[in-house]
């Protein structure tokens, strides 16, 4: 169950700071994919000194067009799903490993941040997160968040670094 409050900025640099220890660990570098976080994920990893070490970097692939052209994301899977679905979080995270190849972990993040466009099968709040680690089973998760679009923004932030740090982890 969501939390009734956003991620602080705290949280979220305490849980990239968590991912920054597995990823040097285990000696990984990782990048991200980001549409309704708009860079958030970047942005939080490399505010911790020595992100170098284990970020390359990320695409903000906020369009469907940059999902297709820089993510190789299946224009078909995109008419059929649309932008927001599991399915295109995996490919997503799936086209990161495939430009990124030494990236050893990747995390793509979609949703739809608000306070608009959402539907009633996909309502404002809804996010999907999915984390690979190269050779691995993608994990993805969804959400409902219930917050204002900075605090859907942070709360996805919050879960792809929880969710990189898993894969990280394997």
């Amino acid at each position: 169950m969501p939390s009734a409050r956003p991620p602080t900025a705290r949280q979220l640099t305490a849980a990239a700071r968590r991912l920054g220890n597995v990823l040097r660990r285990h000696g990984l570098q990782m990048a991200t994919a980001e549409s309704c976080t708009g860079g958030l994920v970047g942005h939080v990893i490399t505010e911790i000194p020595r992100s170098s070490d284990h970020y390359l970097g990320g695409v903000i692939s906020y369009s469907n067009l940059l999902k297709e052209q820089l993510l190789d994301v299946d224009p078909a899977l995109l008419a059929r799903t649309g932008a927001v679905s599991p399915e295109v979080a995996e490919a997503m995270a799936d086209g990161l490993l495939a430009r990124f190849p030494v990236a050893g972990v990747a995390v793509a993040v979609t949703g739809i941040a608000g306070p608009d466009g959402g539907s009633a099968e996909k309502p404002v709040g809804l996010t999907y997160v999915a984390a690979i680690r190269r050779g691995g089973t993608a994990r993805i998760e969804r959400a409902v968040w219930p917050h204002d679009r900075d605090g859907n923004k942070r709360a996805s932030a919050l879960l792809a670094l929880e969710l990189a740090h898993a894969a990280a982890s394997e």
